[in-house]
């Protein structure tokens, strides 16, 4: 989602355009390691949706002898974790040179790349530090001894020795993400310098082992949910901020994970590539149409129990869909969701007069978003509504942003924004 111009949405695209100590525990035997860990359950802490490298700049030409470091805020801890990689829209496969994982240094500013090197632990894949994920498929490191409490960060490192071609990736991340040559896994920081403030590259989740787990809760949206418009490098996006409730409610081993599967840009209908309104030219890593998004991004997660769906705005704005084409997609959404067994709920369509160039909203694109949010107020499809038109609209004018909650592009919400949307989910309603 985004202005034309300014284009929030792929500001990581646009960046990357611009570019040019203690031992693993980890066991050669990774049945071995389950068997110690058998009283425990695979949960997901965090999980991103990704999708293909752009038609030009570092994500679609790749790395080659080149070491990549991100930054990911996980939501439910553990005494084991593993990494899983992806190379689901490559064109060939790729070679993994080594993979660590640590802490951050917690002294030094948030867009530096320093670890705590006492943290440090190096990732295996079948006992080998080396790994090839195959074209399409994804990778997951062997179980490691890395204990996390609730919504730690963690520092993903990996060296890709070999040209990569075609990246997947997550192109908007709110995240600092870094870069240096050579295999630098287990550097403390000197030698990565900052790639981009946007992106996660091949990396598309951290389970953990725990005692218990409620399972998780999924958010299904576009950059709204992303944090667009949020502080850089806070996790102030609103599904962080669900997740800070349910720890507050729950601090325990019942506290369900909360998974961001949302990808900036992500229409109902369209895909990433198809231009917009305004002179939106359209991008890769906007992602398929969310329909084809929903085997991957909600169905294959682990333990996932109820989805929370906030999409259409971008079908309005970009596509000016009709009201009908949303509301049959968000049905198709929900049926299919319910029939997985999991619990459904949906967002209403926020406010946005004001953004972007003439034609981006209209009184007759606003007449479509209210007849979507008439009929998921009205229509009891849905295991619940979550209502976000209603907390974020300013009263006075309900077809624009509530100024406190406003970023400045009268779309996405602030950090505050963010806060009101998490306050507006019911956790009864998601059934954890």
């Amino acid at each position: 989602m985004s202005t034309p111009k300014r284009w929030h949405i792929v500001a990581g695209a646009a960046a990357l355009l611009m570019l040019g100590t203690p031992s693993v525990v980890a066991t050669a035997d990774p049945s071995a390691e389950v068997s110690r860990h058998r009283k425990t359950t695979w949960a997901a802490s965090w999980a991103t949706a990704v999708a293909g490298g752009n038609a030009s700049g570092p994500t679609n030409a790749g790395f080659e002898n080149q070491t990549i470091r991100n930054i990911v805020h996980t939501t439910v801890g553990g005494s084991v974790l593993r990494v899983r990689l992806s190379n689901m829209y490559g064109e060939q496969d790729i070679q993994v040179g080594r993979a660590t994982i640590a802490r951050p240094d917690e002294t030094t500013p948030d867009d530096l790349s320093d670890i705590d090197p006492s943290t440090l632990r190096k990732l295996t894949f079948g006992g080998s530090t080396s790994a090839t994920m195959n074209q399409g498929a994804e990778l997951i490191s062997d179980p490691v001894d890395f204990p996390i409490g609730d919504q730690q960060d963690l520092v993903v490192t990996v060296y890709y020795p070999a040209p990569t071609g075609l990246v997947t990736f997550h192109g908007m991340s709110r995240q600092t993400s870094f870069i240096g040559d050579g295999d630098l896994a287990s550097d403390a920081g000197a030698g990565l310098g900052r790639l981009s403030d946007c992106c996660w590259l091949f990396l598309s989740g951290i389970d953990v082992q725990r005692h218990k787990s409620p399972g998780s809760v999924v958010v299904f949206g576009d950059s709204i949910a992303e944090g667009s418009g949020s502080t850089l490098n806070a996790n102030k996006r609103w599904p962080d901020l669900l997740a800070d409730r349910y720890i507050d409610a729950r601090p325990d081993s019942r506290t369900p994970a909360v998974l961001n599967m949302s990808l900036a840009g992500n229409r109902l209908n369209h895909e990433g590539t198809e231009p917009g309104a305004g002179g939106f030219p359209g991008y890769n890593e906007l992602g398929p149409n969310a329909l084809a998004r929903l085997d991957e991004d909600i169905f294959a997660q682990n333990g996932a129990r109820a989805v929370i769906t906030h999409l259409g705005i971008n079908d309005i704005w970009m596509s000016d869909d009709s009201a009908e084409a949303i509301i049959t997609s968000l049905r198709q959404v929900n049926q299919q969701v319910k029939a997985r067994g999991l619990r459904s709920l949906v967002g209403t369509l926020t406010p946005y007069e004001g953004h972007g160039e003439p034609g981006v909203w209209t009184p007759e694109k606003e007449a479509t978003r209210q007849a979507v949010n008439e009929y998921l107020r009205t229509s009891k499809e849905f295991d619940g509504v979550v209502d976000f038109d209603r907390v974020l609209r300013d009263p006075e004018q309900p077809s624009r942003l509530l100024p406190a909650y406003d970023s400045g592009d009268h779309l996405h919400p602030n950090d505050a924004g963010s806060e009101a949307m998490a306050g507006a989910v019911s956790l009864r309603l998601l059934g954890l």
